[in-house]
Protein backbone atom coordinates (compact mmCIF):
# COMPACT_ATOMS: atom_id res chain seq x y z
CA UNK A 1 0.00 0.00 0.00
CA UNK A 2 1.49 3.53 -0.91
CA UNK A 3 -0.22 6.11 1.39
CA UNK A 4 -0.66 9.59 0.02
CA UNK A 5 -1.75 11.19 2.60
CA UNK A 6 -2.89 10.28 6.56
CA UNK A 7 -5.58 11.41 8.31
CA UNK A 8 -6.59 10.24 12.06
CA UNK A 9 -9.76 10.92 13.78
CA UNK A 10 -10.36 11.49 17.30
CA UNK A 11 -14.36 10.60 18.28
CA UNK A 12 -15.41 13.52 20.46
CA UNK A 13 -18.87 13.99 22.55
CA UNK A 14 -18.34 18.06 21.96
CA UNK A 15 -17.00 19.19 18.54
CA UNK A 16 -16.60 22.48 19.12
CA UNK A 17 -15.12 22.03 23.31
CA UNK A 18 -12.75 19.40 21.16
CA UNK A 19 -12.06 22.23 18.50
CA UNK A 20 -10.97 24.94 21.60
CA UNK A 21 -8.68 22.41 23.10
CA UNK A 22 -6.68 21.07 20.49
CA UNK A 23 -6.40 24.82 19.02
CA UNK A 24 -4.74 25.71 22.14
CA UNK A 25 -2.98 22.76 22.73
CA UNK A 26 -1.31 23.01 19.05
CA UNK A 27 -1.09 26.56 18.90
CA UNK A 28 -2.96 27.14 15.47
CA UNK A 29 -6.25 27.08 13.98
CA UNK A 30 -8.25 24.34 11.88
CA UNK A 31 -7.76 23.63 8.16
CA UNK A 32 -11.42 22.99 7.81
CA UNK A 33 -14.18 23.47 10.87
CA UNK A 34 -17.78 22.57 9.47
CA UNK A 35 -20.02 20.65 11.49
CA UNK A 36 -19.49 16.89 11.98
CA UNK A 37 -15.78 17.87 11.13
CA UNK A 38 -12.77 19.62 12.20
CA UNK A 39 -9.31 19.08 10.71
CA UNK A 40 -6.31 20.30 11.86
CA UNK A 41 -2.86 20.53 10.12
CA UNK A 42 -0.15 18.34 11.80
CA UNK A 43 2.43 18.53 9.11
CA UNK A 44 2.24 17.96 5.05
CA UNK A 45 0.34 15.27 4.52
CA UNK A 46 -1.17 14.43 7.94
CA UNK A 47 -4.19 15.85 9.50
CA UNK A 48 -5.76 15.05 12.92
CA UNK A 49 -9.61 15.36 12.54
CA UNK A 50 -12.31 15.57 15.29
CA UNK A 51 -15.81 14.02 14.66
CA UNK A 52 -18.76 13.97 16.73
CA UNK A 53 -19.64 10.45 18.43
CA UNK A 54 -23.26 11.36 16.99
CA UNK A 55 -22.05 11.37 13.14
CA UNK A 56 -19.48 8.36 12.83
CA UNK A 57 -22.07 6.65 15.26
CA UNK A 58 -24.94 6.23 12.36
CA UNK A 59 -22.02 5.08 9.96
CA UNK A 60 -20.65 1.87 12.49
CA UNK A 61 -23.98 1.44 14.97
CA UNK A 62 -24.65 -2.72 14.70
CA UNK A 63 -21.44 -3.87 13.75
CA UNK A 64 -19.92 -1.78 16.57
CA UNK A 65 -21.14 0.28 20.25
CA UNK A 66 -21.92 3.78 19.97
CA UNK A 67 -18.87 5.50 20.74
CA UNK A 68 -19.81 7.19 23.88
CA UNK A 69 -19.94 3.66 25.64
CA UNK A 70 -16.51 4.35 25.89
CA UNK A 71 -16.48 8.01 26.93
CA UNK A 72 -13.26 8.54 29.39
CA UNK A 73 -11.85 5.10 28.49
CA UNK A 74 -8.27 5.60 26.51
CA UNK A 75 -9.14 4.66 23.13
CA UNK A 76 -6.01 6.04 21.40
CA UNK A 77 -2.65 7.92 22.20
CA UNK A 78 -1.51 10.98 20.12
CA UNK A 79 2.45 10.69 20.49
CA UNK A 80 3.31 14.09 19.35
CA UNK A 81 7.15 14.71 19.23
CA UNK A 82 7.70 18.40 20.12
CA UNK A 83 11.10 20.56 20.00
CA UNK A 84 10.67 21.92 23.41
CA UNK A 85 8.62 19.84 25.99
CA UNK A 86 8.55 22.69 28.52
CA UNK A 87 6.66 24.68 25.62
CA UNK A 88 4.42 22.15 24.74
CA UNK A 89 3.57 21.50 28.50
CA UNK A 90 2.56 25.30 29.19
CA UNK A 91 0.38 24.78 26.15
CA UNK A 92 -1.15 21.49 27.45
CA UNK A 93 -1.95 23.41 31.09
CA UNK A 94 -3.21 26.48 29.30
CA UNK A 95 -5.93 24.26 27.31
CA UNK A 96 -6.62 22.46 30.63
CA UNK A 97 -5.68 19.20 29.64
CA UNK A 98 -5.88 16.60 32.43
CA UNK A 99 -1.96 15.10 33.47
CA UNK A 100 -2.22 11.30 33.60
CA UNK A 101 1.62 10.97 34.19
CA UNK A 102 4.38 13.60 34.63
CA UNK A 103 7.09 14.32 32.23
CA UNK A 104 10.40 11.68 32.74
CA UNK A 105 12.97 10.17 30.37
CA UNK A 106 11.54 7.14 29.05
CA UNK A 107 13.70 4.01 27.73
CA UNK A 108 13.15 4.33 24.64
CA UNK A 109 14.64 7.44 24.76
CA UNK A 110 12.49 10.39 24.64
CA UNK A 111 11.14 12.65 27.72
CA UNK A 112 7.59 12.32 27.58
CA UNK A 113 4.69 13.91 29.78
CA UNK A 114 1.18 12.19 29.00
CA UNK A 115 -2.01 14.17 29.34
CA UNK A 116 -5.55 13.33 28.63
CA UNK A 117 -7.91 15.67 26.27
CA UNK A 118 -11.99 16.20 27.40
CA UNK A 119 -12.58 13.00 26.01
CA UNK A 120 -9.85 10.85 27.93
CA UNK A 121 -7.79 10.57 24.17
CA UNK A 122 -4.31 10.07 25.58
CA UNK A 123 -2.08 12.74 25.03
CA UNK A 124 2.08 12.05 25.09
CA UNK A 125 4.29 15.01 24.61
CA UNK A 126 7.32 13.75 23.94
CA UNK A 127 11.04 15.14 22.70
CA UNK A 128 13.78 13.53 21.94
CA UNK A 129 17.38 13.03 24.22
Amino acid sequence: MRLLASEFILYVADQARSTAFYSELLGREPVLNVPGMTEFELAEGLKLGLMPESGIARIISGPMPHPSTAAGVPRCELYLLVKDIEEATFAAERAQAVLVNAAADRDWGDRVVYYADPDGHVIALAQRM
